[in-house]
């Protein structure tokens, strides 16, 4: 099977089963599938294994307050490994695919023991990070009805960051310890690249939230 075939059977699996969620629809998909053929490139990494993992790994939709949130990587994994053994995918293939999977979440906790896997995490924590980033948290905070900052302390400087809470932070409290959990050398540095970015955002806020600026 051509990656071309592949990903045309991926997309019209996914197009009945994306969540509403606009953070992790289509487009996210698309741009984690762009992310691990990079690393794949730079890593020496699998394509076979690679990228029907990146294409299936939000096959299942777990909303971010469920408390089967830690679960959903393993939910996808076993959706995925069905969806792929009916179009005849290689066997051999299944259960790297399905570490992958797994692996990717950073909820589930999972290490990640193979380079496809480690190349699949961090092209999907790439997306939590710069402009796609702030834009996805965002997009999230919205559709749970979180308020932007806390007014008196926007930017955590006295008071530990509840994401539950305010948007914000959700920066200090995830996003930017990402760049210390990236598992490729490519990864790490464009997750620093993009850190900057969002820091550099921060900073313009604060300045605007201050009139400073």
């Amino acid at each position: 099977m051509t990656h071309q075939e592949l990903e045309q059977r991926c997309l019209n699996f996914l197009r009945d089963r994306m969540a509403s969620d606009p953070a992790h629809d289509l487009s996210h998909v698309k741009r984690v599938v762009s992310n691990t053929r990079k690393l794949s490139e730079t890593e020496s990494a699998e394509l076979a294994i690679t990228l029907p993992a990146a294409w299936l790994h939000d096959c299942v939709s777990v909303a971010k307050d469920s408390e089967l949130r830690s679960q959903a990587s393993r939910m996808a994994a076993a959706e995925a490994i069905q969806f792929l053994r009916g179009i005849s995918y290689p066997e051999s293939l299944l259960e790297p695919i399905g570490h992958a999977i797994e692996a990717h979440s950073f909820s589930a906790g999972i290490p990640a023991t193979t380079v496809e896997a480690r190349v699949v995490q961090d092209a999907d924590r790439l997306e939590a990070l710069g402009a796609i980033g702030i834009a996805r948290c965002f997009l999230t905070g919205g559709a749970m009805g979180t308020p932007l900052y806390e007014s008196g302390d926007p930017f955590c400087e006295r008071r530990e960051p509840d994401d539950r809470q305010f948007t914000i932070d959700h920066f200090y409290c995830k996003l930017f310890t990402l760049p210390d959990t990236m598992q490729t050398d490519a990864g790490r540095a464009e997750a620093r690249r993009r850190v900057d970015y969002m820091r550099a955002f921060l900073n313009r806020l604060d300045s605007e939230i201050n009139d400073n600026g």
